[in-house]
C-alpha cells in the first residue's frame, strides 16, 4: 500500500546514527543521502521494496512529530521486536507504553514494542504470528 514514509528531523546526523542502528536490525543498509538545491538534506533507507526517509524540513521551520501518529515496522520474530526496541533505546530513543511483549487484540496475537525516536516520532516494532 505504501511506497514510502518521510519524517522530519532537527538533527540529520543524530537521526542517521539512530536509524542506521535501528533499521539495521531489520536489514536496511546505509541510506542514500540527497542534498536538494534548497540546501536541505534527506536520507533514504530502502529495504524490501519500501523506503523510509528522513528530511530536514524544506520550509526552514522546526520539525515536529505527529500527535496521534505511529510508524509501524514489520519484524520477523518476537526476538527482533525486542532487539529493535533495545537498540532504539541504546541509541537515544525512549521506551513508551507497555514493555515489549505479547498483545491480544481483535486483529490476532501480536508481539509489540513502542519507542520514540530522538525527534519524538512514535515507532512501533510489530510481529504477528501467522
Amino acid at each position: 500500500m505504501f511506497s514510502h514514509v518521510m519524517i522530519g528531523t532537527n538533527d540529520i546526523e543524530r537521526s542517521k546514527r539512530f536509524y542506521d542502528a535501528v533499521l539495521g536490525v531489520l536489514g536496511a543498509g546505509e541510506p542514500f543521502r540527497h542534498r536538494a538545491n534548497s540546501g536541505h538534506t534527506r536520507l533514504f533507507y530502502r529495504h524490501d521494496g519500501s523506503s523510509f526517509c528522513i528530511t530536514e524540513p524544506i520550509n526552514g521551520e522546526e520539525a515536529t512529530f505527529a500527535n496521534g501518529g505511529t510508524i509501524g515496522f514489520k519484524c520477523s520474530s518476537a526476538e527482533q521486536v525486542r532487539e529493535f526496541h533495545d537498540v532504539a533505546v541504546a541509541h537515544g530513543g525512549k521506551s513508551i507504553e507497555d514493555p515489549p511483549g505479547p498483545r491480544d487484540s481483535n486483529m490476532g496475537a501480536m508481539y509489540l514494542a513502542y519507542v520514540r525516536d530522538p525527534d519524538g516520532h512514535k515507532l512501533c516494532a510489530i510481529y504477528r504470528d501467522k
